[in-house]
């Protein structure tokens, strides 16, 4: 991969992350893999476990970002996630958010599937 894309992704994780945090959020994990797949952001807080997927992009000029988290990437980010539960332990409510970051404005959709 594109040397600048992984950078661009890594800023835009970055900017989630402290928007997470700003809100009392605490980041458990960030690209926690496993063959197969792999998760963004793990974050906690009050018992509630967050998944989020973060889409970054220079412009929208090709969709948007968060169109990209279609079923079948859907399905796989759960199950990475129940490797990463297992790993870790389940305690609390789920759910999966996805992050996108276009020219450096964060959007988060909460419950997102």
């Amino acid at each position: 991969m594109d040397k600048s894309r992984v950078s661009l992704g890594r800023w835009g994780e970055e900017l989630v992350a402290r928007s997470y945090e700003s809100a009392g959020y605490e980041v458990l994990d960030r690209n926690w893999k496993i063959k197969g797949g792999e998760l963004d952001l793990v974050l906690g807080r009050r018992g509630e476990i967050v998944f989020c997927e973060v889409k970054t992009r220079s412009s929208d000029r090709f969709g948007s970002a968060v169109e990209a988290v279609g079923p079948r990437k859907q399905q796989l980010l759960r199950r990475t996630a129940l490797s990463w539960l297992e790993q870790h332990g389940s305690g609390g409510r789920l759910r999966f958010d996805v992050a996108s970051v276009v020219a450096g404005r964060v959007t988060i959709i909460t419950s997102a599937f």
